[in-house]
């Protein structure tokens, strides 16, 4: 591969998912198996320095400065990828050495994480200077100038800086990092991008020990395989990923600015939407909207807050006109008292404690002439499931549903569980074509709609069977509960300090915006008909996003064949 051949993909592959980072990952790739820049068959080979190393490794051992320690030469089989014939593969411990550690005894910098700038690999951030008695425990490790630090402890690319300046007093880092002092001629700028490179990753993952806080240790840390180029030539893969991170960084930064514009658009447009005052404002906001689809909505994730707007719209009476020849839902309010009244009479359900009238500070926003604001518990029949107790339940086996089957809007009936229930529990613990279930744990205000995939299933004590009265829409009160899980007013229900319930007194006390029976059909069928249209284009994205991944990743291979 020839380097203009990369400098020709990255304008491309900048643009893909992750594009930036594989051109990274692509430059650093290559570089450490010498296809990065061209060889000089005048460089003296690498295995002249590595001599030299080795004789100042002796030294130093001799001098009693660093450990011998055993550690034989790279095999063949530990060789991740062939390099050229001036390369020489080796080890870390036999590129570097550290420079001791033990307890500070006089004032000291210690260098943190805070400090390293990830971006650029070095140490920018302030450093505080301590007293010996104020060392944390693990500020144990001496550094200098010209050291490489890497953290041992994932992840791993964050924290990884050449010490390129003085300190006064002289620095100390943590045992969680591995210090390198690079032997004379091997560039500590190039350790550095090795250190990063996909295929010193793939040691540390093979290496790494521990669950919770996965790390490498020092031993195997210095064990590690290294390919190192002739000096001369170290210098030139130094300047070269240097020059092209420096253009990727440009490539990102422009990337990011463009997604900035484009996202200050899009919620530009999103807040002409919500605050039009009018049915024919919201039709042409939408029109607009529709019209520039490709340039606002470029990836999956850019659907989510039209969905929000839909919704936000639909329920505040802006999302279709009114008709002043409904019927107001406060005569729809009365004919529901009424049929409470006949059903308790008839003992289809019980008698419940009326619940107060909305007041004005319950009120989030107004809403148009014919509709009231009233509570959740005023208009459904609304009762927890059945209790799951293996001591008490008895009768044949029945599936059930539980928190896991129901999503937002749809069911999941893949892993049904099974419990015990008599044929007499069956009228109170199942539902019907109809019935709204939410979820009272886990995600509380989760809801669908029961249509006949689940019709007759019972369902557990962890969910509520909610049946609206006198053919109020259960999808208009689902997209209700969904729109109000976005804005965070159903959470203001919500009772647990760590795991959140919904629990049935707080959803019967739920304020509800409920327009007349005529024009919640109006809307389930308006925003039925907007959703399917972003799901269609959600999937378009994600084809797209999709493909445009699979490309840069065969140009990735192509590039690195």
């Amino acid at each position: 591969m020839k380097p203009q051949d990369l400098i020709a993909a990255f304008d491309t592959l900048a643009e893909a998912p992750d594009g930036v980072k594989r051109l990274r990952a692509l430059v650093l790739q290559l570089a450490m198996r010498g296809r990065l820049v061209p060889q000089d068959p005048d460089d003296e080979p690498s295995g002249v320095l590595l001599d030299q190393a080795r004789q100042d490794r002796a030294r130093l051992i001799a001098e009693k400065f660093i450990r011998r320690r055993s550690a034989g030469e790279v095999q063949s089989n530990e060789q991740p990828f062939e390099i050229p014939p001036q390369w020489s593969w080796t080890r870390i411990w036999f590129a570097a050495h550290d420079l001791g550690q033990g307890k500070p005894k006089s004032r000291f910098s210690y260098v943190d994480v805070s400090a390293i700038d990830k971006e650029r690999g070095v140490i920018s951030g302030d450093v505080a200077i301590l007293n010996p008695e104020e060392a944390p425990s693990r500020a144990r490790k001496r550094v200098a100038r010209g050291c490489v630090i890497y953290s041992t402890v994932r992840p791993y690319l964050r924290n990884i800086a050449v010490v390129d300046r003085d300190f006064d007093p002289p620095p100390v880092v943590s045992t969680a990092f591995s210090v390198l002092m690079p032997y004379p001629r091997i560039s500590a700028r190039y350790l550095y991008y090795y250190l990063r490179s996909p295929a010193f990753v793939n040691y540390v993952e093979a290496h790494q020990k521990g669950v919770a806080y996965p790390a490498i240790n020092d031993g195997d840390f210095q064990l590690a395989p290294v390919p190192i180029p002739p000096s001369a030539e170290q210098k030139r893969i130094v300047a070269r990923v240097d020059e092209l991170m420096g253009l990727l960084d440009e490539l990102e930064a422009a990337r990011q600015a463009r997604e900035a514009t484009r996202t200050a658009l899009r919620d530009s447009v999103l807040a002409a939407l919500r605050d039009a005052d009018t049915s024919e404002e919201v039709e042409n906001a939408w029109e607009r909207i529709a019209g520039r689809m490709d340039d606002l909505f470029t990836a999956p994730a850019d659907v989510e807050p039209l969905r929000q707007t839909v919704l936000q719209l639909a329920v505040r009476g802006w999302l279709v006109p009114q008709d002043p020849d409904d019927e107001p839902a406060c005569l729809l309010l009365e004919r529901i008292a009424e049929e409470k009244a006949r059903l308790v009479k008839e003992q289809s359900i019980r008698k419940s404690k009326p619940l107060p009238p909305v007041s004005k500070d319950e009120v989030p926003f107004e809403v148009p002439n014919g509709w009231v604001w009233t509570r959740f518990g005023t208009i459904t029949n609304t009762r927890l499931g059945k209790m799951l107790d293996k001591a008490k339940n008895s009768g044949p086996m029945r599936p059930y549903l539980r928190n896991a089957n129901l999503q937002w809007f749809k069911f999941l009936l893949e892993d049904l569980k099974q419990l015990r229930l008599e044929e007499s529990e069956l009228t109170e613990c199942s539902v019907g074509v109809g019935d709204l279930l939410i979820c009272e744990g886990g995600e509380p205000g989760r809801a669908t709609v029961c249509d006949e995939s689940v019709d007759g299933m019972v369902y557990q004590k962890a969910l509520h069977r909610a049946r609206p009265l006198c053919g109020i829409s259960p999808w208009y009160l689902a997209y209700l509960l969904r729109c109000d899980t976005w804005s965070g007013r159903l959470a203001e229900l919500f009772t647990g300090a760590t795991i959140k319930h919904l629990t049935g007194r707080s959803l019967a006390s739920y304020t509800v915006p409920l327009p007349p029976l005529a024009e919640q059909k109006r809307i389930v069928a308006r925003v039925d008909q907007l959703m399917s249209l972003l799901d269609r284009l959600e999937q378009r994205l994600a084809s797209k996003t999709t493909a445009h991944d699979t490309f840069a990743a065969a140009v990735v291979h192509h590039l690195d064949a």
